[in-house]
């Protein structure tokens, strides 16, 4: 079988879909608007075409999908696949679309469905013209799938976006190797950009009341990841006098977000966005067997089970999420019960062999095998 990807590169869930499928035996040739980096796909049964949008035009736009369409008809020339499948509804869905070849699956991805349509008129109409032209769409999380059809009346399958449950595992990690944290510390942490609509403020202020409620207790906050609001969010653990109890990891290699998992006491992820496709950190998580509280953002609660696999709170409520850690963080047999629970929820329905096995079964419907 041969597969057309259309998706971004240098997406963590594009090198993982490309990887994993390819492994199966897969023949994919990749088309990206942004570049390949070679050594993160495999060598055998994979090929690429980058059409590098930002180098040729200083950036992406629809006047740059219509000139990358010319680029992507000679590789279905070439190429000759069996399927198309397009990642992101609104950019390579549009180059998919206005390529005419079919079989055509169409994956979205969150922003695409949340946000996109709501720009315009014109917006809307792009949307629903390209899930029209797919024969097969898929969607990651169940919020999303509802989303996506307010703009087609067609059928859609949700594939989740799990993980490898035997590298997201229970196990201890050595906290000294990357942390300042002592094995006695009880660590609360989130592993994310460091961007406003992640809503890390409101983590920094629940933790902080409960540090400061709890005084005798060890406990220590991770932040693991960079971006725009670090100084920011730095400067609000200096204001709440807390300085001392958290620690900004800076970005993390792919490879070393399970060790972090591990090093983690609790897991919080308090995103105030309405177009949350999907938690694969939070069950990420909880395949390490950690206790989680997240916000009631987009489709965070569906990897969650409130009151067994963690907490679900209001968005942009700092005094729930810390009602929720502080109940956590006191209750070391409440922690391992909850994770326990997390790992067996993820074992069920996130398993990334069974993730794969099912798209491998959606791709063979459509090829009539």
């Amino acid at each position: 079988m041969k597969i057309l990807f259309l998706s971004d590169a240098s997406s963590i869930h594009t090198k993982r879909w490309v990887n994993s499928i390819a492994e199966k035996g897969v023949v994919i040739h990749l088309f990206s608007l942004k570049p390949v980096e070679t050594s993160e796909y495999p060598g055998e049964n994979f090929s690429f075409t980058c059409f590098d949008m930002q180098k040729r035009f200083g950036g992406l736009s629809k006047l740059g999908y219509l000139k990358a369409l010319p680029a992507l008809k000679k590789v279905i020339s070439e190429f000759k696949p069996d399927i198309m499948h397009a990642h992101f509804a609104t950019s390579y869905g549009l180059l998919g679309a206005l390529s005419g070849f079919h079989p055509f699956v169409l994956s979205v991805w969150g922003s695409d469905v949340f946000d996109f349509p709501k720009k315009s008129f014109l917006h809307r109409k792009i949307l629903e013209y390209n899930l029209k032209r797919a024969d097969k769409i898929l969607s990651t999380s169940n919020v999303m799938a509802v989303e996506t059809k307010k703009y087609t009346d067609k059928e859609i399958e949700v594939t989740p976006f799990g993980i490898n449950t035997g590298l997201f595992k229970p196990e201890k990690a050595d906290r000294a190797a990357s942390t300042p944290f002592s094995a006695d510390d009880i660590v609360v942490g989130t592993i994310k950009l460091i961007e406003t609509k992640y809503g890390i403020n409101y983590l920094i202020e629940a933790f902080s009341t409960v540090a400061k409620k709890h005084p005798e207790l060890p406990l220590k906050l991770l932040i693991v990841g960079d971006g725009s609001e670090r100084k920011n969010l730095e400067s609000l653990t200096e204001k709440l006098e807390i300085k001392d109890k958290v620690y900004f990891a800076g970005m993390a290699e792919y490879q070393k977000v399970p060790y972090f998992h591990k090093i983690i006491d609790v897991y919080a992820a308090l995103s105030i966005l309405d177009s949350e496709s999907f938690g694969v950190a939070i069950v990420e998580a909880e395949g390490c067997g950690k206790p989680v509280v997240v916000s009631n953002a987009g489709g965070l609660p569906e990897v969650v089970e409130d009151g067994v696999t963690g907490f679900v709170v209001e968005r942009k409520n700092a005094e729930a999420a810390a009602e929720k850690l502080e109940k956590l963080v006191l209750d070391a047999g409440l922690r391992e019960r909850t994770g326990k629970a997390g790992r067996e929820r993820v074992l069920k329905f996130y398993d990334w062999n069974e993730n794969v096995s099912q798209m491998m079964r959606i791709y063979n419907k459509i090829n009539g095998n």
